[in-house]
């Protein structure tokens, strides 16, 4: 972040401080939009320069004179108002300033290069300046290791221009050579990846470390999509605890869960934690996987598809994950409409659930009690006490309350059972209007209200 800040400041020589005063002034008033430097001295690199109108004090005009004419300008350095604030006006720390080898530059008579020969003969001074200030480094190494200077600034000329007769100053001109701070040019994690996925199998992510790269066990690859704008627009993941293959060559993979079905373009990306930064990428690759369903693992009688009862998942997430995955600034919405009061629903684990720990770096979901048929002799039901539409006795209803505190819920899947043997819903026969049952505030009282349940 650079600012150019040119200024006219009050002239004279007994307007020292008010100079000072409106110097302040403008720093302080001087605002800017955004987020990255709002003040001037938030930036990182400020020029100051213009008619700044500091004079020489203490010499006579005939001393002042001797001394450019027998280029003795060194010795006018330590009256030059300017120089001499540097040591004493807190505003100016960290202000510098070329040495002043070139003459002052006021006052001439117009179209001469004389100094001034009207009446008032006023002494000459060098009140066109040119100054710069670099914000103070913040600190730390760079990934490689190396020391983060994060700007630096050499002055190569500083000169004025007597050739210009068209006003009572000469104009002042610097050139600078700025090194803004250096980037690595040899990435800290290389990544190796096939030019194509078309079978799961292939989904393997070789990688190599550079040994000044401190990694940590928080680390990970993702899988983002061609255009992706954010560290966790991933679409996949994995953490980077590694196998190693050879040397400092290791090697992950990606589960086939958990890659993306049909054809499109990749990349892959390097997260590392303590930097908080992608730390290599790969080149555009494709995935080229086929989109099948996956095989029912429901074991009643009803046939029904697995991409039927994926439909019909509700996941509810923990709120403060400790997963890399955007879940403090995206919310997971259900893929399926809300819990209906379907009468003969049994409430199973879905797959995914069945398989037991999960993958995923969250923390795991905590299970409610196992849900199963209330037999008691009790007429009373959950919700209603009328036989519901698919003729199931009263006994086959839901425990007569449902806790208030619900914690986590795990993925449940919806499945129709008949507990007198008979077949599920044919495709004929309708089911009732459902009544949606979201994670929403009124959600939360209806479960308290006993909604769920024939």
């Amino acid at each position: 972040m650079l600012c150019f800040l040119n200024c006219h400041l009050p002239a004279h020589m007994d307007k020292a401080e008010q100079r000072k005063d409106n110097f302040q002034t403008i720093l302080s008033l001087q605002q800017f939009q955004g987020p990255g430097a709002q003040g001037i001295l938030d930036h990182d690199l400020v020029f100051w320069f213009g008619d700044l109108n500091f004079r020489i004090e203490s010499y006579d005009l005939h001393f002042v004179k001797f001394a450019i004419d027998n280029d003795q300008l060194h010795q006018l350095w330590e009256k030059d108002q300017l120089n001499m604030a540097k040591n004493t006006w807190p505003i100016l720390k960290g202000f510098q300033e070329g040495p002043l080898n070139f003459a002052p530059t006021f006052k001439f008579d117009v179209g001469t290069n004389k100094y001034d020969t009207s009446a008032k003969k006023r002494k000459p001074a060098w009140t066109d300046r040119i100054l710069w200030k670099v914000k103070p480094p913040r600190g730390g190494r760079s990934p490689s290791g190396q020391e983060s200077h994060r700007l630096q600034v050499t002055q190569h000329s500083y000169r004025s221009h007597m050739e210009y007769t068209v006003s009572d100053h000469k104009p002042v001109a610097a050139q600078f050579i700025l090194q803004f701070a250096f980037r690595d040019d040899v990435p800290l994690v290389r990544l190796e990846v096939a030019d194509e996925w078309v079978r799961p199998e292939q989904a393997v992510v070789r990688y190599r470390m550079e040994t000044v790269f401190a990694r940590s066990s928080w680390d990970w690859i993702g899988l983002y999509r061609v255009g992706f704008r954010h560290c966790k627009d991933y679409v996949a993941y994995v953490w980077a605890k590694h196998e190693d293959v050879d040397r400092n060559i290791y090697q992950v993979t990606f589960s086939e869960e958990s890659l993306p079905k049909g054809h499109g373009d990749f990349i892959l990306g390097y997260y590392s934690h303590t930097h908080s930064i992608l730390i290599g990428v790969t080149e555009p690759f494709q995935i080229s996987l086929p989109t099948s369903e996956v095989a029912s693992s429901s074991t009643d009688s009803s046939g029904a598809s697995s991409e039927d009862e994926d439909d019909s998942t509700l996941e509810l997430l923990a709120p403060k994950s400790r997963s890399p995955s955007p879940g403090k600034s995206k919310r997971h919405r259900s893929r399926s409409p809300g819990l209906a009061r379907f009468p003969g629903l049994a409430l199973r684990p879905s797959s995914r659930e069945r398989r037991g720990t999960s993958r995923s770096p969250s923390p795991q979901s905590h299970r409610l009690p196992h849900m199963a048929p209330y037999r008691g002799s009790d007429s009373g039901s959950w919700g209603s006490s009328e036989e519901g539409p698919s003729g199931l006795p009263d006994p086959w209803v839901f425990p007569p309350s449902v806790p208030r505190s619900l914690g986590l819920l795990p993925a449940l899947r919806l499945e129709t059972v008949d507990p007198g043997g008979g077949s599920s819903w044919g495709p004929d026969q309708e089911a009732p209007t459902p009544d949606s049952l979201s994670p929403s505030p009124q959600g939360q009282k209806k479960l308290e209200e006993g909604g769920l349940g024939p």
